[in-house]
């Protein structure tokens, strides 16, 4: 009889089949870069370009330095629109937002048709602090009823000899302020 068959090393070990400690060997090593990548260079440029994006937001969202708010003169036509029966109120908004709101007469005594007011409002403290000044187109009363309803005085010019109530809102007024009637200054004033 013969022998049984024994595997031939010379055959078992052969580059197609190499022995189990070569294999595990090759488990644990390092392989060769793959090609085919995203090269460096497209990298860099990615990473430039989102460099000037964030530094043109950066320039962007930047707010010029803006000078204090000065007391400007009152305006020639100034003496001929007195105003009168000043009084005040404040509004919150279902946001919680804030707003106050001037209410007044204004009345043309002079010669010309009005058709443009824009006035300076003071906010004083007592805290020896500049006011807050508040420069802001007057707006007349167009309805009061169900509410109060606003126009700009080109609306609605006001000749001479007219008479209309007005208001003007505030957003924001500071925290420091001393809940006085501001002073309201007639700054510039458009006439036909």
């Amino acid at each position: 009889m013969s022998e049984p068959h024994q595997p031939d090393n010379a055959s078992a070990n052969s580059p197609l089949n190499p022995p189990a400690s070569v294999k595990n060997n090759e488990m644990f090593a390092t392989k060769p870069p793959e090609s085919g990548g995203i090269p460096v260079m497209a990298w860099g440029a990615a990473g430039l370009a989102v460099l000037v994006v964030v530094i043109v937001l950066v320039l962007a969202g930047r707010r010029k330095a803006v000078a204090p708010a000065t007391v400007q003169p009152l305006a020639a036509y100034a003496a001929s629109l007195p105003l009168s029966q000043l009084a005040m109120s404040e509004s919150t908004s279902l946001s919680g937002g804030k707003s106050t709101f001037i209410d007044g007469h204004i009345q043309n005594t002079g010669t010309q048709t009005v058709s443009g007011i824009t006035v300076q409002v003071l906010f004083r403290n007592e805290e020896a602090m500049p006011p807050q000044i508040d420069t802001v187109p007057l707006s007349l009363v167009r309805t009061k009823e169900p509410y109060i309803d606003t126009q700009s005085v080109a609306s609605a010019p006001l000749k001479a000899g007219d008479e209309r109530d007005f208001r003007l809102i505030f957003e924001s007024i500071p925290a420091n302020w001393n809940n006085q009637m501001p002073e309201i200054r007639i700054i510039q004033v458009e006439t036909k």
